[in-house]
């Protein structure tokens, strides 16, 4: 294999030597082009990653409800031609019924990791003359914290919940004045309220969410809700969050109930992250297009400044195939050593990046992780690249005529 291929190396080699200032020029090129690509490769992937982690950090995956109440029409005189008026219904808080049942059916799915009932309704949390408008989620913390990972967005106090608790937002707390251990009266629209006391609170970095949203056990919120022993919702986490639709499709085919994943209900998050995906391919593209007219003009131009050489190789008993992989391993050479180099050139200008993109205590804005898969996919798209964009190059240089080429 080495006497078969080891004049077109040394041949390649020299051809690419005696033209050293076009080779740097498109390796330099070549090199650019793959830095940009594995630079937003890497970031559009960690700014993905981040947007999607965030997201989940505070909703379940999946939520199962119990259907909504219908409208049916009542049904008329056959003889009248008038034509019924249908007023949907208003929906009211109900248990998802016999939800234990349906608990266990679910927990005992393919790719369920995790599952929590919850019973959820709005409130009204007072404090002296301060009082606001809240969202009350009760839930069992054994449970629910494996679903969303309140823990860690507690940044004072606790998560663990007894009868008398209650976890609210960081937003909330300056709205009301409130702090670790002071009393909150917390009602609702049936009339019922209770005084608890807070243990925790936390920060989603989310203003909304912090201003709105309260944790109290599964219990307080069964009789603040009016719905004792029921639960408002059964919130489900799987191993793979993207295939999260699919899981709900099958639940609510299994169970007859409502069940919104979280793809569903971020549709257009959905189609920003779409729309971002697209165009950082069509600018890939772009680049490794640039990329090879680059590499096939500076070919074309070798070729052309080459001829009288080729024409003595051909003369010299050199076969039309070793001439065309002669131009063929100097374009996939010019592909490598740019993809390497653009390789550590992107590597760099992500630790650039890391170094600029930091929150104002320090922290990073977002992880930006670089694969080392990305040095591969680089290597190997770039060396087929250079490849293709010799193949017009070489097959004019190998139909060259000899007596043609030495003449001219």
């Amino acid at each position: 294999m080495s006497r078969l291929f080891g004049f077109e190396w040394i041949a390649a080699l020299r051809f690419m030597r005696e033209g050293m200032t076009q080779t740097l020029l498109i390796v330099v090129g070549v090199t650019l082009g793959v830095a940009v690509i594995t630079f937003m490769s890497a970031l559009l992937t960690g700014l993905q990653q981040n947007l999607f982690r965030r997201t989940l950090e505070y909703q379940a995956q999946i939520v199962v409800l119990p259907p909504e109440d219908v409208s049916r029409p009542l049904r008329g005189d056959a003889s009248s031609q008038a034509t019924p008026i249908v007023q949907p219904r208003t929906q009211k808080l109900r248990s998802v019924d016999q939800w234990q049942r349906v608990r266990d059916e679910i927990a005992g799915m393919r790719g369920v990791t995790a599952i929590a009932p919850v019973v959820s309704g709005p409130g009204l949390v007072l404090r002296g003359e301060a009082n606001k408008a809240v969202s009350i989620t009760g839930m069992e913390p054994d449970s629910y914290l494996r679903v969303v990972n309140l823990r860690a967005k507690i940044v004072l106090g606790t998560a663990e919940l007894t009868g008398s608790d209650i976890v609210i937002g960081t937003e909330l707390a300056k709205d009301l004045g409130a702090t670790i251990g002071d009393k909150l009266r917390v009602t609702t629209a049936s009339g019922a309220a209770q005084v608890l006391q807070v243990v925790g609170l936390f920060d989603f970095g989310n203003k909304g969410v912090n201003e709105r949203n309260v944790y109290v056990a599964l219990r307080v919120a069964q009789s603040l809700l009016d719905l004792a022993g029921g639960v408002s919702s059964l919130e489900v986490n799987v191993s793979d969050p993207f295939a999260a639709e699919d899981a709900a499709q099958a639940i609510a085919a299994r169970t007859s109930l409502d069940a919104d994943s979280w793809i569903r209900t971020n549709q257009q998050f959905f189609s920003a992250i779409a729309a971002q995906s697209l165009s950082n391919t069509v600018i890939r593209f772009f680049v490794a297009l640039t990329a090879a007219l680059g590499i096939a003009s500076v070919l074309v131009v070798s070729v052309v400044q080459k001829s009288r050489e080729i024409g003595i190789l051909r003369a010299m008993g050199t076969s039309r195939g070793q001439v065309l992989r002669l131009f063929l391993i100097e374009g996939a050479l010019m592909g490598l050593v740019g993809s390497l180099c653009g390789s550590v050139l992107g590597f760099v200008f992500l630790n650039f990046w890391r170094g600029l993109a930091r929150n104002a205590d320090g922290t990073p804005m977002f992880i930006v992780d670089f694969e080392p898969k990305l040095f591969v996919y680089a290597a190997v798209g770039a060396t087929l690249v250079g490849t293709l964009a010799a193949v017009v190059p070489a097959r004019r240089a190998a139909r060259l005529d000899p007596a043609i080429a030495i003449r001219g």
